[in-house]
């Protein structure tokens, strides 16, 4: 997007939120879509009673469209992670938007199918009840759809919640797969390095299926 349409954009529909910002609950009616020009999101959603973390978000996502779309209530929660900057779209103008601008309607359709796949790996993977599996499923499907340049990194807490598992928890799971030389941790901060890494964990999980919990 050209910088004077992007200036143009952000001057008529621009809005900043400062950390912590509930943008809105779930169960709330929509009447705007966001598109993130700076900062982070998360999107979260109660499964059983536990907050999980579907998703986060950073520049160029957009959410809350779906609210719009089939005129029915949220269906997660949006809260910024660190101060952002967004454009925020009303109703019609998102309607005027995908009516006239062909490229703009294909680009969000594509992005919704591949959402929908998301949603159905990670709500597949929510379905695990046990705690060390759903944890390593999950992670080894965010190293999957990852390009890995220079290695990938995860925030342990932020798995935590995509799990729907107690932080503590997770880092108990996250310490022995270390010990064991699948994962390296520094900090608060998982990391996979190369693709062997990612095959002992797929193997890892492979194992589990088979053997049960051996750890």
């Amino acid at each position: 997007m050209a910088a004077d349409v992007q200036t143009q954009l952000y001057s008529r529909f621009g809005k900043k939120f400062p950390a912590g910002t509930t943008l809105f609950n779930e169960g709330d009616r929509g009447e705007e879509m966001f598109i993130i020009q700076a900062g982070k999101v998360k999107i979260s959603k109660k499964i059983r009673g536990v907050e999980k973390t579907l998703a986060t978000l950073d520049k160029g996502e957009f959410f809350g469209e779906m609210a719009i779309l089939n005129d029915k209530p949220r269906s997660a929660s949006a809260e910024t992670l660190e101060e952002s900057e967004m454009l925020v779209i009303d109703r019609k103008t998102f309607e005027d938007m995908l009516r006239g601008n062909v490229e703009i309607a294909i680009r969000f359709i594509k992005r919704i199918a591949e959402r929908l796949r998301e949603t159905d790996e990670q709500m597949e993977s929510l379905m695990i009840r046990d705690n060390t599996s759903r944890l390593v499923n999950i992670l080894a499907k965010q190293v999957k759809g990852s390009k890995m340049p220079g290695g990938y990194s995860i925030n342990i807490d932020d798995l935590a919640g995509m799990a729907g598992i107690e932080k503590n928890l997770a880092h108990t799971i996250i310490g022995k797969l270390a010990n064991v030389k699948i994962v390296e941790v520094a900090g608060d901060v998982l990391r996979i390095l190369n693709q062997e890494q990612v095959d002992r964990l797929v193997k890892y999980l492979e194992m589990r299926e088979i053997f049960g919990e051996l750890l």
